[in-house]
């Protein structure tokens, strides 16, 4: 569908919120050289994000030989932001200030055999009740809910069509969770989470092309194309997971075979090392996070079956980001999520060492591959980050102006 001028211009807003929460304090001038928009663009835009609360006017600068030019800034207490990471495994809820500052935090875990959609949102609704309450936030300062699910997902519609991992298809999972929180609530996936995430605050920032490799229980690529997240035709981009390493290779949740996903997502690292060490005490049946944290442990202390169950998932993991390399000619490719973050510079290396065996020359020579800086869970940032997207179209319908007088109030002396 064609962009409308109404979408644009919420693009636009959100572009120019987006660099002042990452360069606070900021001029309009600076704004527009960062956003390629016009000075008079941005002046209207800053004056429309001051309108809503969002950011506050901070004083001036001295400019080479002009009129002092006007700072404005985030204004923290403006709103409050909550970002939802659901995995097969657990619910992280994270509650944010509106520079993205994390005021409280929550966990629930998922048994086997508790993924129902049901006794998930039941999850997720405690969660953002656990949040609120440690922050001590009032139900009106809540901006919005951003509510990441692995697998595909109809942001529109709210629907969660197909999370294999979970053996979820069509649920309602925003019109569920409707009938427990009382704030806005908008949907997407994990991969575009991270990369919002590592655009705003991690390795993509500044970056035209990257790639985030999501490594959890289930795997997928998030891509940032010419400097903006890539979505795909259907929000479908990146289901690098369920590409094809081994041909007839082990069986996929998905149905197919041999899939990246099943070689180096938590249960295909699980499978490596009990094909390499089947009675090894690091592994933990039926516990995936007992079992990766178990492996860092003992690749940390250079136990041999740790580091070559790590160096095998390498060489798998390596092959398949070769081909992204090769074939998206990114900056960055950035290591994100939990099996990421455990297993950590060892993971790295081998990796490193394994795409130089397989990625071709040239795009290898200006790729960096890199584990992700950001120092909370990028999930719940980036989709915190999407329920300040939603907040901003929808203030976009009825942005109020200010008078006059206030307007006098924010000129700089003559």
């Amino acid at each position: 569908m064609k962009p409308t001028s109404r979408d644009i211009r919420t693009a636009n807003r959100y572009e120019v919120l987006r660099q002042i929460i990452a360069e606070s304090p900021t001029s309009r001038q600076e704004l527009a050289v960062a956003t390629g928009l016009s000075l008079a663009t941005v002046a209207t835009l800053v004056g429309e994000l001051l309108d809503l609360g969002l950011i506050t006017e901070v004083g001036f600068e001295d400019s080479a030989g002009g009129r002092p030019r006007g700072l404005v800034a985030v204004d923290p207490s403006g709103g409050a932001l909550i970002g939802v990471d659901i995995a097969e495994t657990y619910v992280h809820v994270e509650l944010f200030d509106l520079a993205l500052n994390v005021l409280a935090r929550a966990d629930e875990d998922l048994r086997p055999g508790e993924s129902l959609p049901e006794q998930v949102v039941g999850h997720v609704a405690a969660g953002v009740g656990s949040v609120v309450a440690q922050a001590g936030v009032e139900a009106a300062r809540v901006l919005g809910v951003g509510v990441s699910v692995p697998g595909q997902v109809d942001r529109d519609s709210g629907v969660a069509e197909y999370a294999p991992n979970l053996d979820w298809h069509d649920v309602p999972l925003l019109d569920l969770l409707a009938g427990h929180i009382a704030h806005p609530l908008y949907l997407d996936n994990p991969l575009r989470a991270c990369v919002v995430a590592e655009l705003w605050f991690g390795a993509a920032r500044g970056r035209g092309d990257a790639v985030v490799v999501n490594l959890g229980t289930g795997v997928g690529a998030g891509l940032a194309l010419g400097g903006g997240l890539h979505r795909g035709v259907s929000n479908s981009a990146g289901e690098w997971g369920h590409t094809t390493l081994v041909l007839d290779g082990r069986l996929c949740h998905c149905g197919g075979h041999g899939c990246v996903e099943t070689y180096v997502g938590a249960p295909g690292i699980m499978q490596n090392l009990r094909e390499l060490s089947p009675g090894s005490p690091l592994l933990h049946p039926g516990d995936q996070t007992a079992t990766i944290d178990a492996l860092a442990r003992a690749v940390a202390e250079d136990d041999p079956v740790a580091v070559k169950t790590v160096r095998e998932t390498a060489r798998y993991l390596g092959a398949g980001i070769s081909d992204l390399i090769n074939l998206l000619n990114p900056e960055v490719v950035v290591l994100s999520s939990w099996v990421a973050a455990r297993l950590g510079e060892p993971l790295l290396a081998e990796v490193r060492r394994a795409v130089a065996r397989h990625a071709l020359r040239r795009p290898l020579a200006a790729t960096e591959i890199v584990l992700t800086p950001i120092p909370t869970d990028p999930v719940s940032l980036g989709a915190a980050t999407f329920a300040l997207e939603g907040a901003l179209r929808s203030a976009g319908r009825r942005t109020p102006r200010r008078s006059a007088t206030a307007r006098s109030r924010t000129a700089p002396p003559s």
